[in-house]
């Protein structure tokens, strides 16, 4: 499959719009996707829903990538699976196509990306197996109901992404590493944060790292490898979560024949609600 001329990676860009409305219902938020009229990254996009990260892999590797997420929980929460060729995933919300209701995919083949593409219409397979994992946006409107600012979401910007230096546990073809997602917080609230988010495992659970991003492999903090870069404030300290992303490392790494994903930020907005998350 060759690049698709004309795409552009539209999780790169540092001028990604913000939500101009942060939809109650998240058909409603589907269908301005799936019609074109939203296609810029979700956080903020409909605050009540859960929000999932997408991997869609051949069914022959799907065994494999089920056991990699068993064995690495905080990046690869799996909150939904289709079944082999299925456009749609009832148990994560009616009236939902997955080749057609996430703003931005991504295309790898051998460990490339070869193609960024508004939809999969013209790209879907009958032995396509899509997994739906947990998304820290969903966590963010607990840390917010919180009294935690996130200047990401203040701003209308995607959240910074991180390849890091922590290997995931590898299954089959699967292996490569962790990635992280940043939020720069005062010490006080990341704190709180900490406790927030270690209830919700469904979407990531507690941080993985606080402070000095070098010890987990980052080494300019102002260049994201994914998503937008965040000024951290003198007084305010970096807090890393696991991130959904890490499949696309994962496929790079591995080099898998073919796998599809979100473009990262812009993911599947889903009927469930976050206060119907498991707690612990």
């Amino acid at each position: 499959m060759r690049p698709q001329r004309g795409i552009h990676p539209v999780s790169e860009q540092t001028d990604a719009p913000r939500p101009a409305t942060a939809f109650e219902d998240a058909r409603a938020a589907r269908r301005a996707i799936r019609t074109g009229a939203w296609r810029g990254h979700t956080s903020g996009l409909a605050p009540a829903h859960v929000q999932g990260n997408l991997m869609i892999l051949p069914a022959a590797l799907a065994p494999d990538f089920q056991r990699f997420c068993q064995q690495n929980p905080k990046p690869c929460p799996i909150i939904g699976v289709s079944q082999p060729g299925a456009r749609d995933l009832p148990i994560l919300g009616a009236d939902l196509d997955i080749a057609t209701d996430v703003p931005g995919y991504r295309i790898y083949e051998r460990g490339e990306m070869v193609a960024e593409v508004a939809d999969l219409r013209d790209h879907w397979r009958d032995d396509l197996v899509t997994f739906v994992l947990g998304c820290s946006f969903s966590f963010e409107a607990a840390l917010l109901e919180a009294g935690i600012p996130l200047r990401h979401v203040a701003q209308g910007r995607n959240v910074a992404m991180y390849r890091t230096s922590i290997e995931t546990v590898p299954a089959g073809p699967f292996h490569g590493p962790l990635v992280v997602s940043m939020r720069p917080m005062k010490a006080a609230d990341a704190i709180k944060a900490v406790q927030v988010t270690a209830r919700v495992p469904a979407v990531h659970g507690a941080p993985v790292h606080l402070g000095d991003p070098s010890l987990i492999g980052i080494r300019d903090i102002a260049k994201p490898d994914f998503g937008d870069p965040v000024a951290i404030e003198p007084d305010e300290i970096p807090v890393f979560w696991a991130c959904g992303v890490t499949p696309q490392a994962v496929a790079m790494a591995a080099k898998l024949p073919l796998c599809i994903t979100h473009s990262p930020g812009f993911m599947l907005v889903t009927d469930l609600l976050n206060r119907d998350l498991p707690y612990r």
